[in-house]
């Protein structure tokens, strides 16, 4: 059998922690996504997590809090990107750099750590039950004030991202935006980490709000759409696992794919019927 859910009444308690983080990061990813395609910042994602995994391998290593360590790496890429990488092309550059030195970092501190090898594998897929009540509890902190901020600057941060040129002259602040997007960016990239691994964060922070922006356009319908894709993909990732026995990151991304796979085919049929 793929799947064996006949010890689900069993396992489900041991994941309840599991299950509110993915609703969190659900959340906070839908809604961050959107600017992240808005923006075309989705290498930035891929560049900020393998910090984060840098980050994260180095706290386990040194026997810190993993969580912790996650973000500081995250929080480190995104000050790089957002204060060195103004325009498009030297941010890209710039992640391209960062992107080989973080995974390289990470597997060096993973290869001299000496514990348990699922940890080490953990960091880069996931674990279904990796989120404990400390871990909880940063990742509802970190939920809680990326969410806050975001509505904060939301208005503003559209603007800027739709059109950066005209929203600076209209004396909006488009540079210190761009950091604290990054910022948000990272924390949300350091709290997706402890639960789909590094490797495969774009899952939760890029695939829903890509599926969502091939449906509609609508910048009241988009997020909405984004949160629901994201939510589904994550707790439902959770509750397959439980009964397929592999990591969690497989079910997320697969589930994820395949949202987007049909909202690709829902815009292709309403571009034919046109």
């Amino acid at each position: 059998m793929i799947f064996d859910f006949s010890n689900y009444d069993q396992l489900l308690p041991l994941v309840t922690n599991s299950l509110i983080a993915a609703g969190l990061l659900g959340l906070v990813g839908g809604l961050i996504g959107i600017f992240v395609m808005t923006r075309d910042m989705s290498f930035a994602v891929h560049g900020i997590s393998e910090l984060s995994f840098a980050g994260a391998s180095v706290a386990l290593l040194l026997g810190m809090d993993v969580v912790a360590g996650s973000i500081a790496g995250s929080l480190v890429a995104a000050l790089i990107i957002g204060l060195l990488g103004s325009r498009a092309k030297d941010r890209n550059s710039i992640i391209a750099v960062l992107m080989p030195f973080g995974l390289g970092l990470g597997i060096l501190a993973l290869s001299l750590y000496p514990g348990r090898a699922s940890n080490k594998f953990g960091l880069l897929t996931g674990q279904i039950v990796s989120v404990t009540g400390s871990s909880l509890e940063w990742l509802a902190g970190i939920a809680i004030l990326v969410i806050l901020v975001l509505g904060f600057i939301w208005r503003p941060l559209q603007f800027a991202s739709l059109d950066p040129e005209v929203a600076e002259a209209r004396g909006v602040k488009t540079g210190a935006l761009s950091i604290i997007f990054l910022v948000l960016l990272g924390l949300a990239v350091a709290a997706s980490v402890q639960v789909v691994g590094a490797l495969l964060v774009l899952s939760l922070l890029v695939t829903p709000a890509a599926a969502a922006l091939r449906v509609t356009s609508s910048p009241k319908l988009a997020p909405v759409l984004s949160v629901a894709f994201a939510l589904t993909a994550a707790v439902g990732g959770i509750i397959l696992a439980l009964g397929g026995g592999l990591p969690i990151s497989p079910y997320i991304t697969s589930i994820s794919f395949a949202i987007y796979l049909v909202c690709r085919l829902v815009a292709y049929v309403k571009k034919v019927r046109k």
